[in-house]
């Protein structure tokens, strides 16, 4: 039997049922790989083998020695069911002619329709043609149209341009002439309040001698003397409570917590118009001194509804007057900086019956690492902070920041005189207050280059640096905050930091406009060409920086920094001349404060164009070699 192809269905089931292919394979395999003397009695060997193993056991190499089976590929199974006759899906020809006509079919068609599309034209090209060129004109008509506007709009600014170059023109006559006309009559009148201060004085003095002559005995007339006319004094009755409510509340905003007390106790109409909440939204017991805490804890629980801020600074209280403070509910505002009577103690009570506190001033008191740990718990709308010269508080109170929902909206930092924090604690601040907007650290010579950048490296958002009194800070720090969108930075005292701060500040720092470098003798001439460069500068103060000469003022001037410059602060800067300040009054035209003390070397010229810098409000000449006849 080559084949069963042609068997009946009971016959080809029959042969898969009883593994009759598997067993001729194994059976097969196992002669071919075994190639035995005795062919009969090995296949009986095998079969008795293959019945006690079982047919579902039975593998294509049961009859094959183990030594011999890795030399052995496998017949294939696909193959074997072919051999036999049991595989059901070859090609008849019926399926053939079927294949070949779908096939033929699909030729057919495919190639038709290219044939199509190339033989038969298009019936609409000539309204396709139409829409291109349609299209083709608008286009052009629209070049044609923005070309023109272009021309015209730089026409329009050319002559916007040209009229404001005459407007100011004319503004800045208008200024010279109408300056001329004041100091004239200013002249006028200061001649003629002269005058008039000496004839009052030379009165008096006649005044005074007749009243002497008189007492010695010597009667003598006072006649058409205008002095010795008496002007009788008279008090005239005015009630305070007829005026605007406006008006009254005006007036007593300026009162002292003491002076309202007073002003309780007058009479019933001025006690009812301090019994206005307004008046109370802010109590400052700062001014006050000798109080009794009964009376501030009467006036806390009494407008405890209305406070919104309190000033203790410097108050020596008792803690049981501190914790009235808990009863203001909507509180916002808290000093009690210089308070050395305020614990933690205090601070617990305060901070759970004040959750909405946004300004909270700590400065100059023995908090420890138990407040620290209060503030993110009960604080959560922080804002502003301040432990200014607190070195009661470790690194480790620093880290508590972070805790509960932490002080992530705390903006304004004051870490003044804390020399007990480490790099470690403002690795501790930076992940807890990402936020930071403005960082204050004065009087710190513990303070680092580490320090500020492991502070910068999480807190991107700063933008205002005061660094006073910081001896150990230099050019590192300064490059480290380029990471920082910084607004202003002021340094005093600091004499590591030299010119290389400033090289590419513009590209660092390019919306800087407050610089203070008070007192860096390492800064020179290099260090205002650098500056020249940032345009949105309006503040400068180089206040003791001596080695600043006019070279550098004139490059300086020469930039597009002087454009905006409202204030400029030269004091102590003997090296510049009066070249400096003719450069000045040509390239800073929005100059309001002008200091140059004690600049030696500035004479009578300068002063000449000082005096034509109309938005000028305040200048400083003192120390300086100008006379007073030219000042006049």
């Amino acid at each position: 039997m080559a084949s069963l192809r042609s068997a009946t269905p009971r016959l080809r089931s029959y042969f898969r049922d009883k593994y009759i292919p598997q067993i001729c394979e194994a059976l097969l395999c196992g002669l071919l790989v075994t190639c035995p003397e005795d062919p009969l009695k090995y296949l009986e060997h095998m079969i008795l083998a293959i019945i006690k193993r079982g047919l579902e056991n039975l593998l294509w190499d049961t009859c094959i020695h183990p030594s011999l089976k890795s030399r052995v590929r496998r017949l294939s199974e696909t193959y074997l069911d072919e051999l036999f006759g049991l595989d059901d899906q070859l090609v008849t020809p019926e399926l053939m002619i079927k294949a070949c006509t779908f096939y033929t079919g699909h030729l057919v068609k495919t190639h038709f329709s290219g044939w199509k599309k190339v033989a038969i034209p298009r019936a609409n090209q000539e309204e396709i043609m139409a829409e291109k060129m349609d299209k083709a004109i608008a286009h052009d008509n629209f070049r044609c149209q923005k070309y023109i506007f272009n021309r015209w709009f730089a026409y329009t600014v050319m002559s916007r341009e040209r009229l404001i170059t005459t407007l100011l023109r004319l503004r800045h006559l208008f200024y010279m002439q109408r300056q001329r006309i004041i100091l004239a009559k200013w002249k006028e009148r200061a001649r003629h309040k002269s005058k008039t201060r000496e004839d009052d004085l030379i009165s008096k003095h006649e005044l005074q001698l007749k009243k002497w002559k008189f007492k010695l005995g010597k009667p003598i007339s006072l006649e058409g003397s205008l002095s010795d006319i008496a002007v009788e004094n008279r008090r005239i009755a005015f009630d305070i409570s007829v005026l605007p409510e406006q008006a009254i509340l005006q007036i007593f905003l300026y009162l002292t917590f003491k002076d309202m007390m007073a002003c309780s106790r007058v009479n019933r109409s001025w006690m009812a118009m301090i019994q206005r909440g307004s008046l109370w939204n802010s109590i400052d017991f700062s001014t006050v001194k000798n109080i009794a805490d009964k009376c501030v804890v009467t006036t806390l629980q009494k407008w405890r509804l209305n406070v919104l801020r309190l000033n203790f600074r410097g108050c020596d209280f008792r803690t049981k007057t501190l914790k009235a403070v808990s009863h203001c509910k909507n509180l916002q505002e808290l000093n009690v900086s210089d308070c050395q009577s305020f614990t933690d103690e205090s601070m617990r009570h305060i901070s759970e019956g004040c959750p909405g506190v946004l300004y909270l001033n700590l400065s100059n008191t023995t908090i420890t690492n138990r407040t620290m740990r209060l503030l993110p718990r009960y604080f959560h709308n922080l804002q502003n902070l301040s432990l200014a010269y607190c070195r009661k508080f470790t690194d480790k109170g620093l880290q508590y920041l972070n805790l509960g929902n932490g002080c992530h909206k705390l903006i304004y930092l004051d870490l003044s005189g804390c020399t007990q924090i480490s790099v470690q604690g403002f690795r501790n601040i930076a992940s807890s207050c990402t936020g930071i907007v403005h960082l204050t650290i004065n009087d710190m010579p513990t303070l680092t280059d580490n320090c500020v950048k492991v502070l910068v490296e999480k807190c991107p958002r700063i933008s205002s640096v005061v660094l006073i009194g910081s001896p150990h800070i230099s050019d590192s720090a300064f490059k480290a905050l380029s990471s920082c969108d910084l607004k202003k930075i002021r340094f005093e005292g600091n004499k590591r930091i030299s010119d290389a701060c400033f090289k590419s500040i513009d590209r660092n720092y390019p919306g800087i406009n407050h610089i203070y470098m008070v007192d860096c003798k390492g800064l020179t001439d290099s260090s205002l060409k650098s500056l020249s460069l940032l345009k949105q500068l309006t503040v400068l103060n180089l206040t003791n920086c001596i080695r600043i000469g006019d070279i550098g003022l004139k490059h300086f001037f020469d930039g597009p920094a002087s454009i905006r410059l409202r204030e400029l602060n030269l004091t102590n800067c003997s090296l510049l001349g009066d070249s400096s300040v003719i450069r000045l009054s040509e390239r800073c035209p929005n100059l309001h404060y002008l200091n140059l003390r004690n600049c030696e070397h500035l004479t009578d010229l300068a002063i000449e164009y000082i005096a034509s810098m109309l938005s000028l409000i305040s200048v400083d000449l003192s120390g300086t070699l100008i006379s007073n006849e030219a000042s006049d």
